[in-house]
């Protein structure tokens, strides 16, 4: 097996496509890159920019370069000396337009004849397949052979109608069943990705239809393709053997899986993977640099501003409930109809699966927490402790049908009720409300952090490291300008009160979350801080919501967004704050970087992050990235190290020579010993040593500054090092001022 130094994940879609990276590589290769890691490839929805409803898993998608692309990125990296990653989707399939779906279009016109009948997870004892697509006004037609809804179009058994014939009839004789698109949660009848219903769930357990969406993917594999990257392996129904089914014909790969774990939990030790996709990692990053002793400022600023006094625990119980009560009801009835024989069985498995406090369990592993979920489900709700108790045997029964899709429940429980809702909610400190991370951990004191990458270090030392994915809530850099805010509780709430007091955002935690946005990503373009503010609120479902949205609400959170631009005491504010926190932030960003790229793990570079990243959630994150601007700057780069500045030329540069120094020197990254420095600010060192390769950064600047910077701290080194930031070299005892003079971090490598 092939371990990359590090990966650097793009984004293929339409407009950048395969033969565009396969013109990247000569960048990626001189900016010290070891992998280049795509996201999903394969054929998928028409027009679709991110890949993940794959359409037909036996060709790679046309307008993303097709197979002659994949041939040239291939043959591309491998002269440039890069490894290829690529992510694939085996939980399910995109089914938005039929026709674009060979295997699904085959079911829908034959229905249980139909030989891909078995790829996908239907309840079949409900008679035809749902599929909620129709408007308030269905008008539907028979054209050319199909039945047509508008531009949607369906396929007709055979033998099922005749020219002229009443439509109704024709469509009532069909395998399957358009009813009204609000009537989806409530009457599906196959299993889906979280509450997409345009994105079906696939029966990867079943061997034949493994073998037969995977086929391309093997051949891949056949051809030496260096790891494959797993999507939400949490929504299969055995992780294990489908993953030990992968391992059999991809031996040799690097594998990681989308794993997210809460903080505690353990990747399940019988998973023939390397690790996950590095969301843990982004987590302790992090918090490291946030400023733990100012926890009950914050906390006490928050709950005085917005008068919310609950817990982060509050708030996922509650929009845990709301996604098990209001968007995943079928899945929930089918479960039910499992255990025919108990009353209020559907009741007792939502608050079961409402009470976990992972994604789920992978039975036999993870029995402990469907434990502690049953015991939480059986406190919060007493009346139904008997009928939990009662369906107990069976949820524990590794091999039951009940315990299989309540681990598939559970975690699409936790994705909608946690990340997509509890944490647009409860805005605290949204730095914190990170996908993988944990809103009530108010940053990770220095021992603890160390601790963490010691075992890192010993149990998963090739598992995926990150800062920034497709799928993180905002940018690594917006959060290294909010982690500034942890260490300037004051000027934060002077700021945010102002905001409150001059704005009129009916949710007053929504409009401290609105707050903390403007500080986190400066004065951007009005029109993408629009965007996020639609998407948070109705992701929040506290006021406004995709479904219902509230015209008043909504108008009130873009006025408050208008007024930070326009009002001038709102904006000189905001100025004043940004100010504040440029420079620090700029400090943070750096530091969280250089840390992440060489800490236990492989680094994965998300495209574009290496200069300054101001994005938000999807699609902002996801927006064309300007490679030109990055190739001339690396181009430019000289043999010192650029200024600090906003053209983010020192984030490349440390970049660089970190992934170099990785690439050129492995083994000197295969152990972790922290560095602690000696003297007064001691605290404000993040230091550890990989076996020749040691990291130093600056964390808390603000409080370094204001206690009188790094005074006489020192660190010992037990040899001659030389900075591959600065070219300069130390050995012995050296005061971190001097190594620190030029950049807030380094990089010395062993001589």
């Amino acid at each position: 097996m092939t371990i990359p130094s590090s990966t650097y994940r793009l984004q293929i879609n339409r407009r950048f496509t395969l033969d565009d990276a396969a013109r990247l590589i000569g960048y990626l290769s001189e900016l010290g890159v070891g992998a280049v890691y795509l996201s999903p490839i394969l054929q998928s929805t028409m027009g679709s920019d991110h890949g993940y409803d794959t359409t037909d898993p036996a060709s790679v998608d046309h307008d993303r370069g097709g197979e002659p692309g994949l041939t040239q990125l291939l043959t591309s990296a491998r002269l440039g000396g890069l490894g290829v990653i690529i992510d694939i989707v085996p939980n399910h399939l995109g089914i938005e337009h039929p026709i674009e779906n060979p295997a699904w279009w085959d079911v829908l016109r034959l229905g249980q004849d139909s030989p891909y009948a078995s790829w996908f997870d239907v309840d079949w004892s409900r008679g035809r397949i749902v599929v909620p697509v129709l408007g308030d006004d269905p008008q539907l037609s028979v054209v050319d052979g199909e039945l047509r809804y508008f531009e949607r179009r369906f396929p007709l058994a055979p033998g099922s109608w005749s020219e002229g014939e009443d439509v109704t009839a024709v469509h009532d004789r069909q395998h399957y069943e358009l009813i009204h698109h609000s009537r989806g949660n409530q009457d599906l009848n196959y299993r889906r990705f979280f509450a997409i219903t345009t994105l079906a769930g696939v029966r990867a357990e079943d061997p034949e239809v493994l073998a037969a969406t995977h086929a391309l993917i093997r051949s891949w594999c056949d051809d030496g393709v260096t790891g494959l990257r797993i999507d939400h392996p949490d929504g299969l129904r055995d992780p294990l053997d489908y993953l030990d089914r992968l391992r059999s014909f991809a031996a040799q790969q690097w594998i990681t899986v989308e794993k997210i774990l809460e903080p505690g939990e353990e990747l399940p030790a019988s998973w023939p993977v390397a690790g996950t996709t590095g969301y843990d990692a982004m987590r302790e990053v992090n918090g490291v640099f946030i400023d733990h002793d100012h926890e009950r400022d914050f906390t006490l600023l928050y709950q005085r501003l917005t008068g919310d006094q609950r817990m982060i625990t509050d708030h996922i119980e509650a929009g845990k409930r709301m996604a098990v009560e209001v968007l995943l009801p079928a899945e929930v009835r089918r479960m039910a109809a499992l255990a025919p024989d108990v009353p209020d069985a559907a009741a007792a498995l939502a608050e079961v699966a409402i009470a976990f406090d992972v994604y789920r369990s992978y039975l036999p592993e993870g029995v402990a927490d469907l434990d502690r979920a049953i015991a939480t489900a059986k406190q919060r709700r007493p009346e139904l402790a008997a009928v939990i108790d009662q369906l107990s045997p069976r949820l524990h029964d590794q091999f039951d049908d009940l315990a299989l899709r309540m681990q598939q429940l559970s975690g699409a429980a936790m994705a909608k009720g946690v990340e997509d809702t509890a944490y647009y909610r409860y805005s605290r400190f949204i730095a914190l409300n990170e996908v993988g991370g944990d809103p009530g951990e108010f940053g990770i004191p220095l021992n603890d952090f160390h601790a963490l990458q010691v075992a890192r270090q010993d149990q998963l030392p090739a598992s995926m490291t990150s800062l920034s994915t497709h799928d993180t809530k905002r940018g690594e850099d917006v959060r290294a300008r909010l982690a500034v805010l942890s260490e300037i509780p004051e000027p934060w709430g002077d700021f945010v009160e102002l905001f409150l007091s001059m704005t009129a955002i009916p949710n007053r935690l929504f409009g401290y979350f609105v707050a903390q946005t403007l500080v986190g990503v400066g004065p951007i373009e009005p029109a993408r801080l629009h965007a996020y503010a639609k998407k948070a609120m109705r992701e929040a479902s506290d006021g406004t919501t995709w479904t219902a949205p509230d015209a008043a609400f909504e108008k009130a959170v873009h006025d408050a967004v208008d007024a930070a631009y326009e009002e001038p005491q709102i904006r000189t504010a905001w100025d004043q704050m940004d100010g504040l926190v440029t420079a620090p932030g700029r400090s943070n960003s750096l530091g969280q970087k250089l840390v992440q790229l060489t800490m236990p793990g492989v680094p994965d570079v998300y495209q574009g992050t290496e200069l300054w990243d101001d994005s938000l959630v999807d699609p902002d994150n996801r927006r064309p990235v300007d490679f030109a601007r990055r190739i001339q700057l690396l181009e430019d780069l000289g043999d010192g190290p650029p200024s600090i500045d906003e053209t983010g030329a020192a984030k490349l540069w440390i970049t660089r020579q970190a992934l170099r120094l990785r690439h050129a020197r492995p083994d000197s990254f295969n152990g972790y010993r922290p560095v602690v420095a000696s003297g007064a600010a001691h605290d404000h060192l993040i230091g550890f040593d990989r076996g020749g390769a040691m990291t130093l950064a600056t964390r808390l600047p603000v409080r370094l500054a204001a206690s009188g910077g790094w005074r006489y701290t020192s660190v010992e080194l037990p040899g001659s090092y030389a900075d591959v930031l600065t070219g300069r070299r130390w050995s012995e005892t050296v005061a971190v001022d001097d190594l620190l003079a030029a950049y807030p971090v380094a990089l010395l490598a062993s001589e």
